[in-house]
């Protein structure tokens, strides 16, 4: 059967002229293994069943296409300039695609890689590379791939001559290398043996048994992952029938140092160190952002403090087109990325990498019923969230949903029981968190212990900022930081100066004469800020800034393993009362936030430029622009109503009462 798509393709070399002294197809059979050898450079089963697996999924329709559609979108002298570029990094097609993208020639073709499929599981068919069926499964698989493309003989003989000019540089479109034009009419029609032998590669028996074979060659969690971190690494596409084949050693190297240097995750903290990349909150964050958008609710475009730039809330506002996806796939994608780079390390522990790729597997498979649907979502978070210095990977997400050998529309779809790389906090849990506001990242994933060189970090922190060393001494000051904090500091020490100004005035002279240390410097910066009334420190309610730091303090605890779950949960617990009780909503707390932090300033020289940044954050924690700057536009406050809209799918972290399931 699979003689169709050969001869088919050999005619049509034939007609066209093509040159093939320097490795012409073999007379006999026997001079199979010799052709792919020369030809392909494929001296085994293996290396010939790595090359079909590649032109059925990838080929070099990949380039070719997604060149095409970046010229298109690009201006005359935009095109140009990107023209030079490409051909300087070496594709020698570029000018060609060039030209058809300014003269709007026709953009097709897939032919070429998937003639050429069935051409080599003829050829390792002859030198016994491959089973009958095995070359029988392979050819229907080209076959299936060309119907599910083209309408007829004559569509699949335009783009495989396109393919072919692209590929020998040399335009075969209308006519052969050696310059006779070939003038229309039936030459290039195949026969009726060959159109019956192709519609029996169709038979839903041949067609059922190729799907089964191909989808078997991509079955496990390990492919997902290889998929998914493969549309920011193509080459991995070359290794779809052995995701874990040996690799270069530089190839090795690179990932290992990738992982270290910008990851700042080293082997010997196990496989683990991988989940601090697993966000759910930030999705979460990301949907109802975009639940809201989609329903014209949003965020406040300007505070008292200031307003984001426009730039920021135009992002903001593109989130209403992926109000329909879940927001999972975006960091579900990096984290792939990152296991992927783990596992070309080589030295994690392979069982644990598995076992993150079966739960991303899992996961993805819950929110996502189909591969389209998958790449759908992708492709629309990918627009809303494009950042300038980012390498934007729409055009790579859009060739994987629209070609049908991509390898994600051959994955074993099936969810299994559910699990995720790692646990989701609840929504008040990530409310609690976000108490934390712009004095550290956000907190996107539930805090858990770090690794060696990490702990270490954080460690430094509380002993220089804190002075705190163990962990009794950190949870004692948690507990002072809730129950009386700065906070109280300011009512005993200086609010009684507000009603006796002379009084206050005269302190203050006292600490000016001569030189004292800096805790005294430190107490009179206080009182001439409650003398001035500096950012409203006598006005505003300032114990956000102990609660702040309170939970601050406790996620760095946990991170350490000085605190456990359970006294976590406690002390979020009573951060999230507390807040509720100090204030009504998100803007007044960002004012105390910042009302506490001016006023606890010690003595340094880069006061204003601290304020400015702290401004800023808060700025755009208030209003969610840029998007991911921090959570409170998407977050309810402590104690008040909910008031944001529902999402449309259950992508959403556990307690989020407004989720319709």
């Amino acid at each position: 059967m699979l003689n169709a798509l050969h001869s088919w393709q050999q005619h049509q070399r034939h007609l066209l002229a093509i040159d093939e002294t320097d490795s012409p197809w073999p007379d006999s059979r026997s001079d199979a293994a010799a052709w792919l050898a020369e030809a392909w450079q494929i001296t085994s089963r293996e290396t010939l069943i790595d090359a079909m697996l590649w032109l059925a999924a990838q080929g070099e329709r990949y380039h070719w296409d997604t060149c095409a559609a970046e010229l298109g979108a690009l201006n005359v002298a935009r095109r140009q300039r990107r023209v030079e570029e490409l051909a300087a990094q070496g594709a020698p097609f570029i000018g060609m695609i060039q030209r058809w993208v300014a003269t709007d020639a026709p953009l097709e073709w897939a032919a070429w890689d998937w003639l050429r499929l069935a051409e080599l599981a003829w050829s390792g068919a002859c030198c016994g590379y491959l089973e009958a069926a095995e070359s029988d499964d392979f050819a229907a698989h080209a076959a299936e791939l060309l119907q599910h493309r083209y309408a007829g003989w004559a569509d699949v003989l335009k783009a495989y001559r396109r393919g072919m000019s692209l590929a020998g540089g040399m335009d075969y479109r209308d006519e052969g290398a050696a310059g006779s034009a070939q003038a229309p009419g039936d030459a290039w029609q195949p026969s009726h043996a060959w159109q019956a032998q192709l519609m029996a590669l169709s038979e839903p028996t041949c067609r059922d048994a190729s799907r089964a074979r191909l989808r078997a060659y991509r079955n496990t969690p390990r492919h997902w992952l290889q998929a998914i971190a493969g549309v920011r690494d193509p080459q991995l596409m070359q290794r779809q029938r052995d995701p874990q084949a040996p690799l270069p050693e530089a190839k090795r190297l690179e990932a290992e140092r990738y992982l270290e240097n910008e990851l700042d995750v080293h082997a010997e903290e196990g496989a683990e160190a991988l989940t601090r990349y697993w966000l759910p909150a930030e999705a979460h964050h990301l949907n109802q952002m975009a639940a809201d958008a989609a329903h014209g609710f949003q965020a406040p475009s300007q505070t008292a403090m200031g307003s984001p730039a426009r730039e920021a809330l135009v992002q903001r506002g593109w989130l209403r087109q992926a109000s329909r996806h879940a927001a999972t796939i975006r960091m579900a994608e990096k984290f792939a990325f990152y296991v992927q780079a783990a596992v070309d390390s080589r030295r994690f522990d392979d069982a644990a990498l598995v076992s993150l790729a079966e739960a991303l597997k899992s996961c993805l498979c819950h929110f996502y019923a189909t591969p389209t649907r998958l790449l759908d979502a992708w492709l629309a978070w990918a627009r809303c969230l494009s950042e300038p210095d980012d390498v934007s990977l729409t055009g790579d997400i859009a060739w994987h949903r629209n070609d049908p050998g991509s390898v994600f529309h051959w994955l074993d779809w099936q969810p299994g029981r559910w699990r995720e790389p790692d646990g989701r906090p609840s929504l008040r849990d990530f409310t609690a968190m976000a108490l934390v506001g712009p004095l550290n990242s956000p907190a996107w994933r539930q805090p858990r212990p770090e690794g060696a060189r990490e702990r270490e970090t954080i460690r430094q922190w509380l002993e220089s900022h804190y002075q705190l060393h163990d962990a009794r001494e950190l949870s004692g000051f948690i507990d002072d930081m809730l129950e009386a904090g700065d906070r109280q500091d300011y009512q005993i020490n200086y609010a009684p100066y507000t009603l006796n100004r002379r009084r206050l005035d005269e302190e203050i002279a006292i600490l000016q004469t001569g030189d004292s240390p800096v805790e005294e410097r430190n107490h009179r910066l206080r009182l001439e800020r409650v003398r001035d009334n500096e950012d409203g420190c006598n006005d505003i309610d300032m114990a956000a800034w102990d609660i702040a730091q309170a939970v601050d303090l406790a996620i760095a605890g946990r991170e350490l393993d000085w605190l456990s779950p359970s006294r976590l949960a406690q002390v979020l617990e009573r951060a999230h009362a507390l807040a509720a009780t100090h204030y009504a909503g998100w803007q007044a707390y960002a004012e105390g936030l910042y009302a506490g932090f001016s006023f606890g300033m010690g003595e340094t020289d880069e006061r204003q430029q601290f304020l400015a940044g702290l401004r800023q954050a808060l700025v755009a924690w208030r209003c969610g622009a840029p998007v991911l700057a921090g959570s409170w536009a998407s977050l309810d406050f402590p104690g008040s109503r909910p008031r944001h809209c529902v999402p449309l799918h259950v992508d959403t972290l556990p307690g989020d009462r407004l989720t319709l399931h």
